[in-house]
């Protein structure tokens, strides 16, 4: 195995920390290959997209990100079909039904895997037409 470093600040390294004891990692390497696989599984799935698909992001952010993620949103709302929204605390969550090809998905995806303000992104694939 090769070995590869990086920086991360404080509050990251303790939430990784917590999330490794919560999940019985035995160590980050393992916790961090884990998270990188599931990265490129996400990312093989949407590079084999190929026409029009229906597809269903679900993401949060911190509710005084808001506008970023509007912005971000903003210039896909011709493909986003239904927007849910709902507030909890100060952690925002969206779910986006989107109806575009897949050049179009791809790229969105790309800019909020890319966004500092994105939290989470998960994704799920409805269907083809």
């Amino acid at each position: 195995m090769e070995i590869m470093s990086i920086s991360l600040d404080k509050e990251t390294l303790q939430e990784l920390n917590e999330i490794q004891d919560n999940l019985g990692f035995k160590s980050r390497s393992k916790m961090l290959r884990s998270t990188i696989d599931l990265l490129l599984s996400e990312y093989k799935v949407l590079e084999s997209l190929k026409g029009i698909h229906n597809i269903v992001f679900v993401i949060t952010y911190k509710d005084n990100e808001k506008n970023h993620v509007s912005n971000m949103l903003h210039d896909f709302e011709d493909e986003i079909k239904v927007t849910v929204h709902q507030h909890n605390g100060p952690v925002c969550l969206d779910m986006l039904n989107m109806a575009a090809d897949a050049p179009r998905i791809k790229k969105l995806f790309a800019e909020m895997k890319r966004s500092k303000c994105i939290r989470s992104l998960n994704f799920t694939l409805l269907g083809h037409y």
